[in-house]
């Protein structure tokens, strides 16, 4: 492939926003709105403009990360240009991992609903591990074509969810104007089965929802890993990722919205699977909408496809790992790093016959831990005290060291907030234990994978840190 045809293919300004959309908008908003709802009933759009704001402010701080490195790894290469070699080597394999096996995790989730939207047993490891294989081989098939293929096939799956969510807000706007129906009023005493839905408001309550709803904005910290592969990524990435967050945002809003004002009681004790499309009684605005909760969760795995592989691609290029997993095909596709990429997520959740809540926990704690060494890192770059070269940016007082600090404390609060006693802590029978599986994932991810690469490629990390002090 010639430069030109590599340099179409990049994502510009507009692919760029689609794809920090679909990196975030997955299943949560179509499958449980409710569960927030649950929480704090009528505040809950309180909840999410709070959790939205957090978001758009860690949001703000990798962005303002991108404009002093563009090299595609995102956390991973920020923490290494503002700590060096042996932080961003933790920080890359402790990414990896942790974006591998969450496309894994999304992968099941995917043929988990499938299998359920059409009535048949979503626990059924024979047919999980089919609809499992089946989808990773269609997701390796778009990303043979190239670069091109996937740009497409994830545009056109983030229209396809725009579009269903789109319908719903409409749609559900359309039949409360002409019916007058309004139940908002409702939703704090509504009672199913004799109990009221709703508890009583507390402040700890109020806290852990706005905690619950802001990991349904959460991925867009990855969607820099790719960056190499987008055009002009020091400029466009710092107003795309943001502009993303406020579509969000807006399109999270008006689907709550338009539930608790339509049918709330529907929304919280509906079985089916697509929560969303239960409010509506009519066959047809039911199918589109299932249809979109569908193309929304295939989106995200592709998504997933452009991200994992490539922070693995870019330590590869950066001689953390050797070089040869740093080559394309002629596709500009890097298929080597995408086969490894595959085979982790596939393995892994099938090892734990995909109950998948305990890898859901190292991906969680990767993501406090980004939230705190990318924004201390732009600070770092903003002062000059940056251990590798970064790009000549202009510094904003703002967004590089106020946005960051907001961040810290922002992450602090999270972190507090999280419920790791309820993480790590399983309930069988009344009686209450800890969690090995979640425990051990988490040590294994965090502690015994890094430090077993760090030997197994100490030559390479030895070689490049000589390469560049000659």
């Amino acid at each position: 492939m010639d430069n030109q045809s590599r340099e179409t293919d990049k994502l510009g300004f507009w692919s760029i926003v689609l794809l920090a959309i679909n990196s975030i908008i997955g299943s949560g908003i179509f499958l449980t709105p409710g569960s927030v709802v649950s929480r704090v009933g009528s505040k809950a759009l309180f909840v999410y403009i709070t959790a939205a704001i957090f978001a758009a402010i860690l949001a703000i701080s990798f962005a303002a990360a991108a404009k002093y490195v563009t090299k595609s790894g995102a956390a991973y290469a920020y923490s290494k240009a503002a700590f060096g070699e042996n932080v961003g080597f933790y920080m890359g394999v402790l990414r990896y991992f942790s974006a591998s096996v969450a496309w894994g995790v999304m992968a099941v989730a995917v043929i988990k609903s499938t299998i359920s939207i059409f009535g048949g047993n979503p626990n059924d490891f024979m047919s999980v591990s089919l609809g499992f294989v089946i989808l990773m081989l269609v997701i390796f098939i778009i990303n043979l074509f190239g670069q091109g293929a996937v740009k497409l096939i994830m545009n056109w799956s983030t229209v396809g969810k725009l579009a269903a969510l789109g319908l719903v807000i409409v749609a559900g706007g359309l039949l409360i104007f002409m019916t007058g129906t309004n139940n908002f009023g409702e939703i704090d005493t509504l009672k199913i089965a004799g109990k009221n839905v709703v508890p009583t408001l507390t402040t700890s309550g109020l806290v852990m929802a706005i905690v619950s709803a802001f990991y349904a904005f959460t991925g867009f910290e990855s969607v820099a890993s790719g960056s190499e592969d987008m055009k002009n990524p020091a400029k466009n990435l710092p107003r795309a990722i943001p502009l993303a967050i406020l579509v969000i945002a807006l399109v999270y809003l008006g689907v709550v919205s338009v539930a608790m004002i339509y049918d709330p009681r529907t929304l919280l004790e509906t079985k089916q699977v697509v929560a969303v499309a239960a409010i509506f009684n009519n066959k047809i605005l039911r199918a589109i909408i299932l249809i979109g909760a569908l193309v929304s969760m295939f989106g995200i795995n592709i998504a997933s496809s452009f991200h994992a592989p490539r922070i693995l691609e870019a330590m590869a290029r950066e001689n953390q790992f050797p070089k040869w997993l740093a080559k394309r095909t002629k596709r500009n596709f890097p298929a080597r790093t995408f086969l490894i990429t595959l085979v982790l997520a596939v393995l892994v959740p099938m090892a734990f016959h995909y109950s998948t809540d305990n890898l859901i926990i190292l991906s969680a704690t990767v993501r406090f831990l980004g939230f705190i060494v990318v924004p201390v890192g732009v600070m770092k770059f903003y002062f000059g005290k940056n251990v590798e070269p970064i790009l000549v940016a202009k510094r904003n007082m703002v967004t590089d060291i106020i946005f960051p600090i907001l961040s810290l404390l922002i992450t602090g609060f999270l972190l507090v907030e999280y419920d790791w006693k309820g993480e790590f802590s399983t309930t069988v029978n009344g009686v209450t234990s800890l969690n090995w599986f979640a425990i051990g994932s988490l040590i294994f991810g965090a502690v015994i994978l890094p430090l077993i690469l760090f030997i197994l490629t100490k030559r390479e990390r030895q070689a490049a840190e000589k390469a560049l002090n000659n």
